[in-house]
């Protein structure tokens, strides 16, 4: 990796990728013999023009997806057979999904691979820094409605934090990014590393939002999809 030592926030986000376990980021590790499907999510930081903490590459899914429609996920689905390692799968998403260029980007570090219940899947984030960045756009309108570059600066403000309760009572971290919604695994993620990285500002976790109608409608279609043998789960641990 290239070394940018005038940019103390990715010294901060290198070391917190690399000390990092499964159960800081969740309770629920893969199971031996589970046979999960694979994937790899890119959570993509690059520099701001204004703050000293980064932004955050990020994508609304489109309205008309079979799963998690209209909610706001990283770059990033299944490992392809020709993907060599959760890395390659990562770009690869990415590229397909937003256009980046993935030469590009740095790979900072690789967070241990979490497992959704409800959809079986095996999930690797992939913690890059867009070295290069390039302009991006939903490549293909029907699976993105939109992409984004989120400042950290925006979703840690006290404001747009809320503690969001889903439907079934679960409780869980979420940002509001104007009238998008950041809830769940994606939400979950986003708040344990910049705790490790020592970004955290103090916020009201009294201040509950209930899940919005759309994301309930959402949800619960996932969750007639699933399979009866998965263990049900709030959906909030299964949004990337």
């Amino acid at each position: 990796m290239t070394n940018h030592p005038d940019r103390e926030w990715l010294d901060q986000l290198k070391a917190a990728s690399a000390e990092m376990v499964a159960s800081d980021l969740t309770s629920f590790t893969p199971p031996a013999g589970n046979g999960a499907r694979h994937a790899a999510v890119l959570m993509l930081f690059a520099d701001s023009p204004v703050s000293p903490l980064p932004q955050l590459l990020m994508l609304q899914r489109a309205y008309g997806m079979r799963s998690h429609a209209g909610q706001m996920a990283f770059p990033g689905g299944a490992r392809d057979p020709a993907d060599g390692d959760a890395v390659a799968a990562a770009l690869r998403e990415a590229q397909e999904e937003t256009g980046l260029d993935p030469c590009g980007v740095d790979i900072v570090g690789v967070l241990p691979t979490l497992w959704l219940p409800p959809s079986n899947f095996d999930v690797t984030p992939v913690v890059g820094y867009w070295q290069t960045p390039v302009d991006v756009f939903p490549v293909d309108p029907a699976e993105t409605a939109s992409v984004h570059l989120v400042a950290l600066d925006h979703l840690l403000d006290p404001k747009n934090r809320v503690t969001m309760r889903h439907v079934s009572g679960h409780l869980g971290p979420a940002f509001l990014v104007g009238e998008l919604v950041i809830w769940g695994f994606t939400a979950g993620l986003i708040a344990r590393l910049v705790a490790r990285c020592g970004w955290d500002r103090p916020w009201d976790e009294s201040r509950v939002m209930a899940l919005p109608d759309a994301i309930v409608a959402s949800s619960r279609r996932d969750h007639h999809r699933m399979s009866p043998q998965r263990p049900p789960l709030p959906d909030a641990t299964d949004n990337a």
